[in-house]
């Protein structure tokens, strides 16, 4: 199997990643998200969102995953957005077929790194939908502790788009360095 590299995404990286990200949703984020909405043009409203993202990164780290030069997965992570949890990891995807590869976990092992690197804050966190169990359960094998839970905010803000209330827990580590040096020790 050919080696995996990491890299940071550019603004032509824009399609791909919103590509990943529309197929993740729609694999794992059923129930939650309005069939509608997933069935429709997910990839123009994630592209949308990636071509502002990459085009004015400050502030944020965005790593690729990439086997063969095709994207395995990707990570997203907004530097000391809460002056309690510390940096945001927006986002967090592995495609379809390279999950429980290691992909994830060297994902955010070099976002913790990042994070060391460049936040002021020490933490990390993120949000994901209680009903993501297998992303749950890679969270917790990575060190992550549920503190709170919270309702979904409706993607792009329009409420039609969710399936009722569905619920997020916030998943927290309190040191980026910790993460990364448990992540870099561990087998992949």
């Amino acid at each position: 199997m050919t080696p995996l590299r990491l890299r940071s995404a550019t603004v032509a990286d824009a399609d791909r990643v919103a590509a990943l990200h529309a197929d993740s949703w729609r694999r794992h984020y059923r129930g939650a998200y309005a069939d509608a909405f997933l069935d429709g043009d997910v990839v123009a409203d994630r592209r949308a969102v990636w071509s502002a993202r990459l085009a004015v990164p400050a502030g944020t780290a965005t790593i690729l995953a990439e086997r063969d030069d095709r994207l395995v997965g990707f990570i997203h992570a907004v530097l000391d957005q809460d002056p309690r949890w510390g940096t945001l990891i927006d986002n967090l995807h592995v495609g379809h077929g390279h999950q429980r590869a290691g992909v994830g976990r060297r994902l955010l092992a070099r976002c913790a790194d990042a994070a060391a690197a460049g936040a002021a804050q020490p933490g990390l966190y993120l949000w994901v939908l209680r009903q993501n169990a297998a992303a749950l359960a890679f969270y917790r094998r990575c060190g992550g502790v549920p503190v709170e839970t919270a309702p979904v905010p409706p993607p792009g803000g329009h409420p039609d788009r969710l399936n009722g209330s569905p619920e997020r827990l916030r998943m927290a580590w309190p040191d980026a360095s910790r993460l990364s040096d448990a992540l870099g020790a561990a087998p992949s």
